[in-house]
């Protein structure tokens, strides 16, 4: 049974406990005025207000039809006891209409939505009315307790059906939202890894095309040999199905699980613009502890900056200082190269969009920019601790 399915029923079951108590209540308040009952009868009408009270409550904690039963059972016992009274006062009367119409017809709210429940109330229905039909062959007018009877029971099982059919409404609409969320969740996720695919090739194989493409102005022919063979790597890992930045993580960090020793991968990022002709300063702390999915966008990141400085700031040399806090870690790439103007540059450029403040927003980073022209430029890139 579903979740939502044993909420309905305990719904269903409390409310039927809250009518059959109050209605048993009810009508032991009626059978204690003065004069509306001599003491036998009261001493019965007490006993069985009592019992239906107690077969009230077992049939609405455990669902039990047995109970419901005997809550029936005894309205008819007392409708008939008070039926064959010589003199009917309007407590007497009121008290066989509470029975009737709110006592034992609070069954009627949790087995209405059972299976065949609808026939289970309506036999249940029919034999109070009946019981007090032939009550009424005694000399008295029960007119009133059979009509309080029939739209007590009437309205009850409305009342269940009606809540049953709002919550599997509620329900078909909580599994649209669940399928509608499913289905973003799964474009979102789609879209999120098309997006490290551009970055990955854009920062390794698009990158490599291009200095191959401008006769390698500037770097060695061992440092391209080299980043070829990091590419190719990479390709032949995409083509065993490998996920891509997981590939691009190898290209830039050394083959070690320790997510601590970000000396190590910082020095992997130095030799490899080395290489490059790109001479990089490292500043600051040497291990800090980072998850491993940050680690590589702060080191993503910071290799799309050093690229961005060897090939345009005009400069062979740049400054890495990495410092941290208690909440944060901040790298900060530094060259005294031409410099820009910020705002004059589209920030829909795939290289700072994606590459660098796509990478960090993904780990809740972020990047910033600080450069004029002829002033060099400084970008800081932050990264959240865990």
């Amino acid at each position: 049974m579903k979740r939502i399915h044993k909420e309905r029923d305990r719904l269903l079951r409390r409310l039927a406990r809250v009518a059959g108590l109050v209605g048993s209540g009810g009508a032991l308040a009626c059978l204690l005025w003065p004069g509306a009952a001599t003491s036998g009868e009261l001493v019965v009408g007490v006993v069985l207000c009592l019992a239906m009270a107690v077969l009230v409550a077992l049939h609405t904690s455990r669902g039990a039809v047995l109970p419901a039963l005997g809550v029936v059972a005894a309205t008819i016992v007392l409708i008939a006891l008070l039926g064959a009274a010589s003199v009917l006062d309007p407590p007497t009367v009121t008290a066989m209409c509470i029975i009737g119409g709110v006592a034992s017809a609070s069954v009627a709210i949790p087995l209405v939505v059972r299976r065949r429940g609808v026939l289970l109330v309506a036999g249940l229905l029919a034999s109070v009315l009946a019981t007090t039909w032939i009550a009424s062959a005694w000399g008295h007018d029960l007119r009133a307790p059979a009509v309080a009877t029939a739209a007590g029971w009437g309205a009850c099982a409305v009342i269940g059906a009606w809540i049953d059919r709002a919550i599997a409404d509620a329900a078909d609409r909580i599994a649209e939202v669940g399928r509608a969320h499913e289905a973003e969740r799964i474009a979102s996720e789609l879209e999120s890894q098309q997006r490290q695919d551009a970055r990955v090739l854009h920062d390794t194989v698009l990158a490599t095309l291009s200095l191959l493409a401008h006769s390698g102005v500037g770097v060695g022919v061992s440092a391209l040999r080299q980043q070829a063979g990091d590419d190719a790597r990479l390709l032949r890992q995409l083509r065993l199905g490998a996920p891509l930045d997981a590939g691009s993580t190898a290209i830039f960090s050394p083959d070690t699980d320790d997510d601590s020793e970000l000396s190590t991968t910082f020095e992997s990022v130095r030799q490899r613009f080395a290489r490059m002709g790109l001479d990089v300063n490292w500043h600051g702390a040497g291990q800090l502890a980072l998850p491993r999915e940050t680690l590589d966008a702060l080191l993503g990141a910071l290799g799309e900056c050093l690229e961005n400085v060897r090939r345009h700031s005009g400069v062979s040399e740049a400054d890495v200082t990495v410092t941290d806090d208690d909440h944060t870690v901040r790298a900060m790439v530094t060259d005294a190269g031409s410099g820009f103007e910020p705002d004059a540059v589209d920030h829909g450029r795939l290289g700072y969009a994606e590459s660098v403040v796509g990478r960090l927003h993904t780990v809740g980073g972020r990047a910033r920019i600080f450069s004029s022209p002829g002033s060099g430029t400084t970008v800081m890139l932050e990264v959240p601790k865990p």
